[in-house]
C-alpha cells in the first residue's frame, strides 16, 4: 500500500490493517489445525501463501526512507541507482497502477482457495474490503466489495447448510462500513487539500500584495522627495544664478570682486544641473525612458490579459508637460486600472490622454459593474492607496479636478483634468535636461 497520497495518518491505518489481516488469517491456520478440520494441511499451506504475497506486496509499497548517505564516486552512482530502483519498485505498487491490481487478484484468488476450504476464511473478507477500496478507483472498488461480501455469504451458506440473519448481515455491514469509512475519508482529505492550496495562495498573495505595497510607498517617497528637490533646492539655486549672473554683468571687468562673483555663479550652476540630476534619478521608472504617453500604453499593455482588454488613445496635439503633471496623470492610471482589475469585474477598458487649449484631461472608462459613487468612502487609509480620495488630492494639489460618473450594472468613466499654464510646446523628443519651472 502507498501512504504518500494519504500521509501521515494512514500509517496508523495500515499498521492495523496488517494486523487485522495476519491475525485472520493465523486464526483460519490454528482453528483447521486445532479442530482436525478436513484438508487442515491445505488450508495452513494456503493460508501461509496468502501471508507471504500480502507480505511482499506490504513491504514492496511501503515508503522508502528519506535518504542514506553514501560515500562519493562511484558509490554515490550505485547507491542513486539503487534508490531509483527502488522507488520505481514502490511506485509500481501505487493504487490505481498495473502491479497494485495483480498483486490484489492474487490475494482474492488465494481467498477465495480458501473459503472453498475453511468457512473460517469469511472473516477475511473485512480487510479485503479496505484493499480493494484503497487500491482500485471508486468505479471498481465499491463493485468488487460487493462481490467479496457476495462471496463470503455464499462461502458460509455453503459450509454451514443453513440460512441465517447473520450470515447475512455480518458481510454486508462490514461492507457498509469499509465503504463508509474509506469514502468519507478520501473527502475529507480532498478537503484539506483544497484548504492546503487555499493557504498557500493566499500567503503568495499576501507576500505579492506586501510587495506591491512597499513598491508603491519607495516611488512615493522618490515622488515626494523629487517635488522637493525641485520647488526648493532647485528653485533656489536657479534664482541664486540669475541673480549672480546680474551681478557680474554690473560689475567692471577689472572689479576684485568679479571674480569672485564668477566662481560663485558657477558653483551654483554646478550645483543647480546636480539637483535637477536627482530629480531625473527619482523620476518614476515609466517616464525615465519615454513620454508619458509612451508610458500609458506600456501600462495598457501590462495590464490587459484574457479576461481583460485595456485600450489607449491619445487626442489632440501632444504637450511637454511638468513632472509633476506626468506623474500625477500616470498614477491616476494606474489607480484607476487597479480598481478596474480588483473591483469592476470588466472585460474592456479604455485610458484616453486629451490634450486641449487650456488643460490637460485623462479619461478611463471601463465596462464593469459599476457602484454608487455617493456612496463610496470619503476617507481611506494614509499609505498611498488607490483610492479615489487619494486621486482626488493628488489632481487638487495641481490645481485640477476628479469626477467619477458611474451606476451598478453600467460601468464606470473617470476624468481628471490638469490646467495648462502658458505657451505651449509640442512633445518632440526627450529633453537633454530636467524640465524645470
Amino acid at each position: 500500500m502507498d501512504s504518500r497520497s494519504h500521509p501521515p495518518v494512514t500509517a496508523a491505518l495500515r499498521l492495523c490493517l496488517h494486523a487485522l489481516l495476519t491475525g485472520l488469517l493465523a486464526l483460519v491456520a490454528v482453528r483447521a489445525a486445532g479442530e482436525g478440520a478436513p484438508h487442515a494441511g491445505a488450508v495452513v499451506a494456503l493460508t501461509l501463501v496468502t501471508a507471504g504475497v500480502y507480505g511482499a506486496g506490504a513491504l514492496a509499497g511501503r515508503p522508502g526512507p528519506a535518504g542514506t548517505g553514501v560515500r562519493a564516486g562511484a558509490g554515490a552512482r550505485v547507491g542513486a541507482e539503487a534508490r531509483a530502483t527502488s522507488v520505481r519498485q514502490r511506485a509500481s505498487m501505487r493504487p490505481g497502477t498495473r502491479a497494485a491490481a495483480l498483486w490484489l487478484a492474487a490475494l482474492c484468488a488465494l481467498w477465495l482457495g480458501l473459503l472453498v476450504l475453511s468457512p473460517d476464511a469469511l472473516w477475511v473478507a473485512f480487510p479485503l474490503y479496505f484493499l480493494q477500496l484503497h487500491l482500485l478507483p471508486t468505479r471498481w472498488g465499491v463493485p468488487a466489495v460487493v462481490v467479496t461480501a457476495a462471496a463470503a455469504i455464499t462461502s458460509f451458506v455453503v459450509h454451514r447448510q443453513e440460512i441465517a440473519p447473520g450470515a447475512f448481515l455480518g458481510p454486508l455491514l462490514g461492507a457498509a462500513v469499509a465503504i463508509a469509512t474509506v469514502l468519507g475519508y478520501d473527502a475529507l482529505f480532498r478537503e484539506s487539500e483544497r484548504r492546503r492550496e487555499l493557504i498557500v495562495e493566499l500567503v503568495a498573495t499576501r507576500a505579492e500584495l506586501a510587495e506591491a505595497e512597499r513598491t508603491a510607498g519607495t516611488l512615493a517617497e522618490r515622488e515626494r522627495l523629487a517635488r522637493e528637490i525641485h520647488d526648493t533646492l532647485a528653485q533656489g539655486l536657479s534664482s541664486i544664478q540669475l541673480l549672480l549672473r546680474a551681478a557680474e554683468r554690473t560689475l567692471p571687468g577689472d572689479a576684485p570682486a568679479a571674480a569672485h562673483v564668477r566662481a560663485a555663479r558657477e558653483a551654483a550652476q554646478a550645483n543647480l544641473a546636480e539637483a535637477r540630476s536627482f530629480v531625473r534619478a527619482l523620476t518614476p521608472p515609466d517616464l525615465e525612458h519615454g513620454s508619458l504617453a509612451a508610458a500609458l500604453e506600456r501600462l495598457c499593455a501590462r495590464t490587459s490579459g484574457p479576461d481583460l482588454t485595456v485600450r489607449f488613445a491619445v487626442s489632440g496635439t501632444p504637450v511637454e508637460l511638468p513632472t509633476p503633471y506626468e506623474v500625477a496623470l500616470l498614477r491616476t492610471a494606474q489607480s484607476a486600472l487597479a480598481n478596474t482589475v480588483r473591483h469592476a469585474r470588466a472585460g474592456r477598458a479604455e485610458i484616453t490622454l486629451s490634450f486641449m487649449d487650456t488643460s490637460v484631461a485623462l479619461d478611463v472608462v471601463d465596462d464593469g459593474r459599476g457602484f454608487d459613487p455617493s456612496g463610496a468612502p470619503v476617507a481611506e487609509r494614509g499609505d498611498g492607496g488607490f483610492g479615489l480620495p487619494a486621486m482626488r488630492s493628488r489632481a487638487a494639489t495641481l490645481g485640477g479636478t476628479l469626477s467619477v460618473e458611474s451606476a451598478p450594472g453600467q460601468g464606470t468613466a473617470l476624468a481628471v483634468t490638469l490646467p495648462l499654464a502658458g505657451p505651449r510646446r509640442s512633445a518632440g523628443p526627450r529633453r537633454s535636461q530636467e524640465r524645470a519651472a
